[in-house]
Formats: C-alpha cells, sequence, structure tokens
C-alpha cells in the first residue's frame, strides 16, 4: 500500500515489485529493479528515503529516520529480512544480515557485510570490504572472493524473484 504524507507521495519506478501487504509513504524514492518485500514498512514521513537501483528489502523490514537526517540505501544492496534501518547510509553492494538494526548517522562501507542479529550504533561508520558483527557490531575480517560471489548471488537472485513476483502481481490486477 502507498500513502502520501503532507503532500509528499512515494516516488516508485514501474520495475520495482513492491509486495501487497508492504507500506510506503511519504517522501520515499525507490528505483529500477528495487524489491520490497511482504510486510515491510518504509515511512517517509520524518525525512527522505532513497533506495537505489537493484536493492531488495526482504520481509518484515522497517525503514524510517529522524528529523533532518535522511536514510540512503545505495546501489544493489540487499538488505536481509526483519532488519530496521534509520536514519543511515548503507553504500553500494553491502549486505544487512537478518536481525539487524543500523542507527542514525551510521554509514557501512562499500561491499560490506553485516553479520545477521547484529546491531551498528548511531554514528558508526564500517569500512568497505568488510565483515562486522555484534551487538555492538565490530570489524572482524576482510571479506573474501567467496563471500562477494554469495552476496552477488543473493542479490540477483532477488532481482529475478522481485520481477517474476511483480509478473503475477501484474497478471492478476488485470483479471
Amino acid at each position: 500500500m502507498q500513502y502520501p504524507y503532507e503532500g509528499k507521495e512515494p516516488k516508485i519506478d514501474s520495475s520495482a515489485y513492491i509486495a501487497e501487504n508492504a507500506v510506503v509513504t511519504g517522501d520515499v524514492e525507490i528505483h529500477k529493479e528495487v524489491s520490497i518485500w511482504y510486510h515491510t514498512v518504509i515511512r517517509g514521513d520524518v525525512a527522505p528515503t532513497i533506495i537505489e537501483q537493484g536493492v531488495n528489502i526482504q520481509d518484515q523490514s522497517l525503514l524510517h529516520q529522524s528529523p533532518d537526517l535522511p536514510l540512503h540505501i545505495k546501489e544493489g544492496v540487499t538488505v536481509g529480512h526483519q532488519c530496521m534501518l534509520h536514519s543511515c547510509t548503507i553504500n553500494k553492494g553491502a549486505l544487512i544480515g537478518m536481525g539487524s538494526t543500523v542507527l542514525d548517522g551510521a554509514e557501512i562501507g562499500e561491499e560490506s557485510f553485516i553479520g545477521a542479529g547484529s546491531l551498528v550504533t548511531p554514528g558508526t561508520v564500517i569500512p568497505p570490504k568488510v565483515l562486522a558483527l555484534g551487538r555492538p557490531a565490530r570489524v572482524v575480517r576482510d571479506l573474501t572472493e567467496e563471500d562477494f560471489k554469495e552476496m552477488e548471488r543473493i542479490r540477483r537472485s532477488y532481482i529475478e524473484k522481485g520481477q517474476y513476483y511483480k509478473t503475477i502481481q501484474q497478471s492478476e490486477d488485470s483479471h
């Protein structure tokens, strides 16, 4: 479901897949080949949210902001099931593991992996191409070629799944 908020409506690319029971409201931009999965909530009612091309936001995730602190998810990011992202920046190709929380002013480096269940505290900067995990999240090692291949496999599979479900959704809408 999509809702305006105080005159601002979500801007969603026609190639994006938004599950029927996901909620997107307010100042939210969703770019090409993005997939937003079941029971996800994206509220752009405090500051802008920008979700760039090829991002997948998996089931039951929550995206929101604090005043004057936008949320920016850059190209090719994977956000696992039940994640909470709040006024942070997730750089290109990063993966946020299931059940993780990334808080205000935190920045996740390009192609980094945040392990499942992690807490990235406010203002924390995770460098590029590392595995960080824990509560609070700390860097534990550099990522390997195998890690990058797996992250790419997951990202690609969600683009494909999103396009598949979009076709089904469009077929149902036309009946």
